[in-house]
């Protein structure tokens, strides 16, 4: 059962996201704030896997409480942010501070489950259509600096084998690890097992930083990560 958070400050929003993910066999909703500092208050008390955070809220933002939530704490649930207004600013914002996940509040019922189901198996969650302006970003250098090591810093980064470079080419195009799995004829484990390997030698966070240091080293193309996205 996947432990959900709701933090919004309109009742009504929390109400309709509750509604949907309540219907869901595997899922529940088990925690409800009206604002970033009563998120933090309650997720001390309350096991959480994944909480969705909305980004303007009065008291503590969504940005700010997703960035002490996360901070040196092994066992944080994921977070997913999202918003009404799809910019560059809460982007950027969102993945810096740790997201897993970044999806507008006009997302399908569908694809808020599937969001939530992806990262709790540890996956990454963008909107589509941010995709292309977070690389974007990315290839200017601008806003995104202290997201993901530079390409100077790949030589002090332990060599990744053939096959973790395989897999940090899948995830870069999006692929999940059921997917790689299949692709390469692994098991979902062994595919969990290089994932963490390349995690740890790239000094990445998440996938999503994954993501972002395979298109910054040259080990994708912008074409190659985008075109799983249009």
């Amino acid at each position: 059962m996947i432990r959900v958070g709701l933090v919004d400050d309109q009742a009504l929003v929390r109400a309709g996201f509750g509604m949907v993910i309540n219907s869901q066999p595997d899922m529940e909703v088990v925690l409800e704030g009206g604002d970033g500092g009563e998120a933090l208050e309650q997720i001390r008390n309350t096991q959480v896997d994944v909480v969705l955070m909305d980004v303007q809220m009065p008291r503590l933002d969504g940005i700010e409480a997703t960035r002490r939530l996360l901070a040196g704490q092994a066992d944080a649930p994921k977070i997913v942010v999202l918003t009404t207004f799809d910019t560059d600013e809460y982007l950027l914002a969102a993945i810096s501070a740790g997201a897993s996940g970044f999806l507008l509040k006009d997302a399908r019922p569908e694809e808020l489950l599937a969001a939530i189901r992806t990262v709790f198996d540890g996956d990454a969650v963008i909107a589509p259509r941010s995709t292309r302006r977070l690389l974007t970003h990315v290839a200017a250098g601008v806003g995104v600096d202290h997201v993901t090591p530079t390409p100077e810093a790949v030589g002090l980064i332990d060599p990744l084998t053939p096959r973790e470079s395989e897999v940090l080419r899948a995830i870069a195009v999006g692929m999940t690890n059921g997917e790689i799995a299949a692709s390469f004829h692994l098991s979902t484990a062994t595919v969990k097992t290089h994932v963490g390997r390349v995690l740890t030698k790239t000094g990445s966070r998440d996938r999503v930083q994954l993501v972002l240091f395979a298109f910054r080293t040259g080990m994708v193309a912008v074409d190659d990560i985008l075109g799983r996205h249009e």
